[in-house]
């Protein structure tokens, strides 16, 4: 695919949650860890001049587990989580790729990540901050 910077538009199901996306590298990963499976997760990690939030900052809340660095955010409405800040980039905003606009995740090849043996793979995880534009 292209590496040209595109922005999406997406959000929760219910709408509360709407963001803005620049996606540079149109990559993202499936990741097989216990929560991003049961999720449905597909990760696109991008730095947070790329990330615009445009409404429902109200309505977001946060879970956390294990070390407590990543902060799972999801609508307390609908429940979709839309995005969030990831344990492998904690100030990178990760988003799911299925909650983009317009069926944009046909735009991205989606690449299988062994998240199950997170710390021995997380080292492949990239994220768009040391692409050039």
């Amino acid at each position: 695919m292209d590496e040209t910077l595109v922005t999406y538009s997406g959000g929760c199901h219910c709408g509360a949650v709407r963001f803005l996306v620049a996606a540079l590298k149109h990559e993202a990963s499936d990741c097989n860890c216990s929560i991003c499976k049961k999720k449905g997760f597909l990760h696109l990690i991008v730095p947070p001049e790329r990330f615009t939030l445009l409404s429902g900052e109200d309505v977001l809340t946060t879970y956390t587990f294990n070390t407590g660095t990543a902060k799972h955010t999801f609508c307390r409405i609908c429940g979709i989580h839309s995005f969030y800040r990831p344990r492998s980039h904690p100030d990178h905003f990760d988003v799911n790729v299925r909650c983009l606009d317009d069926y944009a995740i046909s735009q991205f090849q989606i690449v299988p990540f062994d998240g199950v043996n997170w710390e021995q793979n997380v080292h492949l995880l990239g994220d768009e901050s040391n692409l050039s534009i």
